[in-house]
């Protein structure tokens, strides 16, 4: 048979419908086989469904459509003949013809190539003009591939003439009220039902300590060049919380289990969830193993995963799974914050920004960098002094990382 049916792959078990995010070819359109064919969206992560094979294509699923796993969504007709090849030099002309350098200058500012969904948020998170990255989809729009291989281009002066016809655009705008809505993102949708499970569902309760974190920072300045230039890779505040966490739940099973019906499931191992901030909202990919890992090891693993999700290549494995989050506010300015569990885990610590305070120590007031530390907990499993236990734990090994070091 010459037809071949594109139906949704079985991405996940426990996913049985996705999303079409966005289209990246049109009906009738020739495609090459294992061009990309189209995003699609489930619950976890964004990813491209590839042509099996070469033939014009059939669009069946529009844009939006949520489908189950193993519906048809478009069809390749691979008896349909390639379309001739235009000339190259066809198109060519009209830019010698036009030889003043103002009307060229002008021309890459008034015309970017539509992008896909998934494009446009690298884009954003890179900071990349959409004029300055060559389509090579369908109708040249941008793809994900297409930014992934761009690089940031100089930017160039604007003209001074456009400059204050452009000035009254934005004053004019903003005199109109809108109201625009737009359909919710299947991660979007999930986090959301999550989220509100984890209110109705478990005895959240969370409590709160504080740390000295100048014994690390000492540590940090004193050996940051010789950690980068041995393992590649800069020595962040992340992995000591990683490891210290690590080290206090080998000391407190419970709050690295979770409950599963009338059962806790205990785990002697720590594969630790880390928040990550993508365009696309928030990532929690998973460290495998992270008991296991040293300090090199696990800030390796946090940029692969950081990486992997801004640039939108998280698989559903990568987010599976976890038994412990952390959480890192104080990158965005948050002093203080009551993170949110992520089932069907039982705890999570948050980490907010260094503040120079005026402490007591040793009978004086000194000037120290303190962290607040937060541990949200399911009170159904963990205990008061379970939780409190785990924090102080985690400030004993932070305030004297050397202890870390040491057992490792």
């Amino acid at each position: 048979m010459s037809v071949i049916q594109v139906k949704v792959p079985n991405v996940a078990e426990s996913i049985t419908e996705v999303r079409i995010a966005n289209w990246l070819v049109k009906n009738g359109d020739f495609v090459k086989i294992d061009a990309s064919l189209c995003e699609i969206e489930t619950d976890k992560a964004t990813q491209e469904l590839y042509a099996e094979a070469a033939g014009v294509v059939s669009l069946i699923a529009k844009e939006g459509d949520d489908v189950q796993v193993g519906a048809i969504i478009c069809s390749i007709d691979t008896a349909a003949a390639a379309p001739a090849a235009q000339p190259v030099s066809a198109a060519a002309p009209p830019a010698p013809a036009q030889a003043s350098a103002p009307a060229q200058a002008s021309a890459p500012a008034q015309t970017s190539a539509p992008a896909t969904p998934l494009a446009a948020s690298i884009l954003a998170d890179r900071g990349i003009a959409a004029n300055q990255v060559r389509g090579t989809g369908e109708n040249g729009k941008i793809t994900k591939a297409d930014v992934l291989a761009a690089q940031p281009a100089p930017a160039t002066a604007p003209a001074p003439a456009t400059a204050p016809a452009q000035a009254t655009a934005p004053a004019a705008a903003s005199q109109q009220r809108t109201a625009t809505p737009e359909k919710m993102s299947k991660l979007r949708l999930t986090i959301a039902k999550r989220l509100v499970a984890v209110k109705n569902e478990t005895a959240m309760l969370t409590t709160f300590n504080e740390v000295d974190m100048k014994p690390i920072m000492d540590l940090r300045s004193k050996y940051k060049e010789r950690f980068e230039k041995k393992h590649e890779i800069g020595l962040g505040f992340m992995s000591f919380f990683i490891k210290a966490a690590c080290m206090a739940l080998q000391e407190f099973k419970a709050i690295n289990a979770y409950i599963d019906g009338d059962q806790i499931i205990y785990h002697n191992y720590c594969d630790v969830s880390v928040a990550v901030s993508t365009p696309k909202g928030l990532m929690v990919p998973v460290i495998r193993n992270a008991e296991q890992l040293t300090l090199s090891g696990i800030e390796k693993e946090i940029k692969h995963l950081a990486t992997k999700a801004r640039d939108g290549k998280l698989s559903i494995d990568d987010m599976q799974g976890g038994t412990f989050s952390v959480t890192n506010g104080g990158v965005f300015g948050s002093m203080l914050s009551t993170p949110i569990l992520n089932p069907p885990q039982s705890a999570i610590l948050g980490m907010h920004n260094i503040v120079e305070r005026a402490v007591v120590q040793n009978g004086e007031i000194v000037i120290r960098p303190i962290m607040y530390l937060a541990l949200s907990y399911d009170h159904r499993i963990i205990d008061g002094k379970e939780s409190v236990s785990f924090l102080v734990k985690i400030k004993e090994y932070l305030e004297d990382p050397t202890r870390m070091l040491l057992v490792v």
